[in-house]
């Protein structure tokens, strides 16, 4: 076991997924402290962080096969996060319903709105992680509204460079909701 302190979390990634426990053992003894503070951080309650931090590490060994993971720690802490997000919407659509006895329509859109808060949270932390450049045309385009060409001049660059920062934005965002898809399915 001793060896496996030593190995980089991609090369135990590549372990997990040929289904090595000491590498799973290895990943867990890394990453549980910092996913039950991630845990505590959102839901105060050690029982319920731990039980996260556990539905996390059973749902990464049973999708271990599956998932491709470019990040361990980056994707266990979303797992987390996600987790969390979920379990407090869950507590909360519970008393909302036993209060006032919804139907399952309200139901399913204050689910539908927790998730997409997720996917907003989610796409603006790719976001910050982006070159300089991407990051501000993309900003400018999506949040400011403006055209290709409002941009380039207003950042003094040509239409096509403004062009290729936001076309590297939107692929570096498409390539993470996409590996996203696949921890996304990890609670299902």
């Amino acid at each position: 076991m001793h060896l496996y302190k030593s190995y980089s979390d991609e090369q135990l990634i590549s372990l997990l997924h040929d289904s090595d426990e000491r590498a799973f053992t290895e990943l867990y003894n890394r990453y549980w402290e910092i996913l039950f503070a991630i845990s505590y951080n959102y839901c105060k309650q050690k029982e319920t962080a731990e039980e996260v931090v556990q539905d996390v590490f059973m749902s990464l060994w049973d999708k271990r096969s599956a998932v491709k993971i470019s990040d361990i720690g980056a994707y266990l802490a979303t797992s987390a996060k996600f987790s969390i997000f979920k379990q407090i919407a869950r507590q909360k659509r519970r008393r909302v319903l036993a209060a006032q006895n919804l139907t399952s329509d309200n139901t399913v859109n204050e689910e539908a709105n927790i998730d997409a808060r997720f996917l907003q949270e989610y796409v603006n932390g790719i976001v910050e992680q982006l070159p300089e450049q991407c990051r501000i045309v993309y900003r400018l385009r999506r949040e400011g509204n403006l055209s290709i060409n409002e941009i380039a001049s207003q950042l003094n660059i040509s239409p096509k460079t403004a062009t290729n920062h936001l076309t590297k934005a939107l692929k570096s965002i498409g390539i993470a909701l996409k590996n996203a898809q696949l921890w996304v399915l990890f609670f299902l």
